[in-house]
């Protein structure tokens, strides 16, 4: 890397951190069977747990998106870690379905406080001339973080003891190591501001970010809600058509998708921003026409493929999405700008998964996934058009200090 590693190094441990509270994010993903079969609820409940986190995620973005631009990102991140330790807490003293809904909504507050200032954060942390490859840390850590969760997990479950709580137990000593890193780590914000001038944040942008954010939100929104559908119903699919029951299997799977976003990414420095977002939208339809052939048909390496397809494009998409409207954003904006990246992305979690949850009990699971593939096909087609027809500017945004 530019500047050798040394100068590289706060970058590369903010990223870990950054890994760290999303892997939490997405440990439960292999284990909802398990809990199903120890609390005894249906399918919809799954992806009602599930998009109670994105609940979290959105609550916090529009309560605290812009805190770490004013009070800091460091604090921010602090609070992040705490909400991370309390959801793992919540998950190992688990007796009811309760406890998986403040388990998962703790999650959410901890994944909306880190989305837009540890981004922010580890593109600051970077060296000068460092941009490009900050942005790609920052969304790859992202993603990858969210990938290690359910394999961690998976492969905990199937192969160790105590599968509901030995991976939430390895989480919490991972956020201890994480809060040790963090207190090394110096703050990147220079004119602070007391907590009591921050402000819940006003769905809206600069007007220089609002060209290109309509169609790079769709993008994100229709990647994460694949990546919703994956993480939530996924598992159930493999088992009740597939006859697929090993937890480690389920979770190399999903962990695939996040896996190949990352792919996705690193691709977007080769090909440049105004090129990946069309194209991420293309492989988005790749994916989604393979999950479709994968429910059709009942096939397992369908399931994997689309994974992979779907993840790249989705890491194609994702990757452009944010280096386009924060490189239209102003340095005092930028995490605010992000975070409303971030409530759109994780409106496509939440949405469309219950609404397959809903459609799974009158016409089945199968059913349910055709329905959701059939909209998200109409919603990245048309912003795959409109960026055609009008690409975004090609600059990427960096670590300005």
């Amino acid at each position: 890397m530019n500047g050798g590693f040394r100068s590289w190094r706060p970058c590369l441990l903010g990223g870990a951190v950054f890994a760290v509270c999303m892997a939490g994010t997405t440990l439960p993903t292999p284990l909802y069977g398990l809990y199903q079969e120890e609390f005894g609820f249906a399918e919809l409940t799954v992806t009602v747990v599930y998009a109670v986190y994105a609940l979290g995620v959105v609550g916090a973005l529009l309560l605290a998106g812009n805190a770490s631009d004013g009070v800091g990102r460091r604090p921010v991140l602090w609070w992040g870690l705490g909400f991370a330790a309390a959801s793992a807490a919540c998950f190992l003293g688990a007796t009811a379905l309760g406890w998986l809904y403040a388990g998962r909504l703790l999650s959410g507050l901890s994944a909306g406080l880190f989305t837009g200032a540890a981004t922010a954060y580890v593109m600051e942390l970077a060296p000068p001339g460092g941009a490009s490859r900050a942005t790609f840390v920052a969304t790859s850590v992202n993603m990858g973080g969210l990938g290690c969760g359910p394999l961690l997990a998976g492969v905990l479950a199937q192969y160790a003891d105590w599968p509901l709580h030995l991976p939430f137990a390895v989480h919490l000593a991972l956020v201890a190591c994480s809060a040790a890193v963090l207190l090394r780590l110096p703050e990147t914000v220079r004119e602070r501001r007391p907590l009591s001038t921050v402000r819940p944040q006003r769905p809206g942008l600069p007007p220089r970010v609002r060209a290109v954010f309509a169609p790079a939100a769709t993008a994100a929104f229709v990647g994460f809600a694949l990546f919703g559908v994956f993480t939530s119903v996924s598992p159930s699919f493999l088992a009740q058509s597939l006859d697929v029951h090993n937890r480690a299997v389920s979770g190399l799977v999903v962990a695939l998708a996040f896996f190949a976003s990352t792919a996705g990414q690193l691709a977007v420095g080769r090909l440049g921003v105004g090129r990946s977002l069309p194209l991420g939208c293309a492989a988005l339809l790749g994916g989604l026409a393979l999950l479709a052939g994968a429910l059709w048909w009942d096939l397992l390496p369908l399931v994997v493929l689309s994974a992979v397809v779907g993840g790249i494009g989705q890491g194609l998409a994702f990757r452009g999405a944010l280096s386009a409207v924060a490189g239209a954003s102003d340095a005092d904006r930028r995490a605010a700008v992000i975070s409303s990246l971030f409530v759109v992305a994780y409106a496509g979690i939440s949405v469309p998964v219950i609404g397959v949850g809903l459609l799974s009990g009158p016409i089945g699971l199968e059913g349910a996934g055709l329905v959701f593939i059939a909209s998200m096909v109409a919603l990245v087609s048309t912003a795959g058009v409109y960026l055609l027809r009008r690409p975004v500017p090609a600059g990427e945004t960096g670590g300005a200090r």
